[in-house]
């Protein structure tokens, strides 16, 4: 199967893990004509994956880094299409929200972020900080807004592509289903002792990955603090774009409250290495160090509403995408920060060669 599927031919593909990344490859096999079955071990969408979150940010500008940006550049016409085909699935409209994104840079960065804007002709202006008071600015920044950026309403991305495979005819979900081995030959083994076999497999359980296949990855964790603003400023922050480079250390972030979601912040500062994927316990001051960086002016006049500690893997060689495992095998363990956004992305890219689309083709 390393050499794709010949034209006409529908493939039986297994899915392990219902994340972004497994529900949208799903998706994707479905809609060339191919049958999938989409195993999980929680419920589907599972509220513990890497993936389910209010809300993660869609971006393209890497200052320094042209061939990035213009790839990135692409996921927001992917995206489009993908809302387009499924938000008729879900309440409400649309769950990519173009509300922008604010970089800010010190002096010596805003030339070259400048340059890599004007070379792949991505849209960008300046802003200027005073207009934003309630976002944590660093004092001597310029800010530099993406007005195309946005916001996915990541949550709300997972449950409509559920909603959408269970009603298609090639798609068999199965939720409460646990792999405990994934041979290179496309068999998965299961909990209860059976065995699922594809003519391809793709293993999409993210940092959960790497105990199934033989990967070397690195684990990280990230702490995201969820504040209610207060009422007076809930309207400024709907209308707010998405920030980055604030904050006291220049490395925090936020995600404003749109659409009925909190205000997420974090910061550079508490993302760490770890050893297992196990939650960091209460009693860590994680929490109090993302409030402490100051990524929302007067932070006390917020109500924390959670937090939440996120696992994910990286790899050596800082590749996100897809990496073949067996003949039969292709597994996505890392993804970094940008593991939502570039889903699409990855999965195009992996099943693009591996299974043209059929004559039953569904659109």
């Amino acid at each position: 199967m390393s050499q794709g599927t010949r034209q006409g031919d529908a493939a039986r593909v297994v899915v392990v893990g219902a994340g972004v990344t497994g529900l949208l490859a799903a998706v994707r096999c479905v809609l060339a004509g191919h049958r999938v079955v989409l195993v999980e071990r929680g419920s589907i969408p599972h509220p513990g994956s890497t993936s389910f979150d209010q809300h993660r940010a869609l971006r393209a500008l890497a200052a320094g880094d042209p061939v990035g940006t213009s790839r990135s550049a692409v996921l927001h016409s992917r995206w489009r299409e993908l809302d387009e085909l499924l938000r008729d699935h879900l309440s409400g409209a649309h769950l990519y929200r173009r509300v922008g994104v604010m970089t800010a840079l010190p002096p010596d960065a805003v030339a070259p972020a400048v340059a890599t804007a004007e070379a792949t002709g991505l849209p960008v202006r300046f802003v200027d900080p005073a207009d934003y008071p309630h976002v944590g600015f660093p004092s001597d920044s310029e800010v530099l807004l993406e007005p195309r950026a946005g916001v996915l309403l990541a949550d709300r991305v997972l449950h409509a592509a559920t909603r959408w495979l269970r009603r298609h005819p090639l798609a068999d979900l199965r939720p409460g289903t646990e792999v405990v081995a994934v041979r290179p030959d496309g068999r998965v083994r299961l909990a209860d002792g059976t065995t699922e076999s594809g003519d391809v497999v793709l293993l999409t359980a993210g940092p959960w990955s790497a105990a199934l296949v033989d990967l070397p990855v690195t684990l990280h964790c990230q702490t995201m603090v969820y504040l209610r603003p207060p009422p007076e400023l809930a309207h400024t922050w709907a209308s707010t774009p998405i920030a980055g480079g604030i904050g006291t250390d220049a490395t925090s972030w936020l995600l404003p409250s749109v659409a009925g979601t909190l205000l997420k912040i974090s910061t550079d500062a508490v993302r760490r290495e770890v050893t297992a994927l196990t939650d960091p316990g209460a009693d860590e001051p994680w929490t109090d160090r993302v409030l402490a960086a100051a990524v929302v002016s007067e932070v006390d006049r917020y109500r924390v509403v959670r937090a939440r500690h996120c696992h994910y893997a990286t790899a050596a060689d800082g590749e996100t995408g897809f990496v073949q495992v067996g003949p039969a095998v292709w597994a996505r363990p890392t993804s970094g920060g940008a593991g939502f956004r570039t889903a699409p992305q990855a999965v195009d890219a992996v099943l693009g060669p591996l299974l043209p689309s059929t004559p039953r083709d569904t659109p």
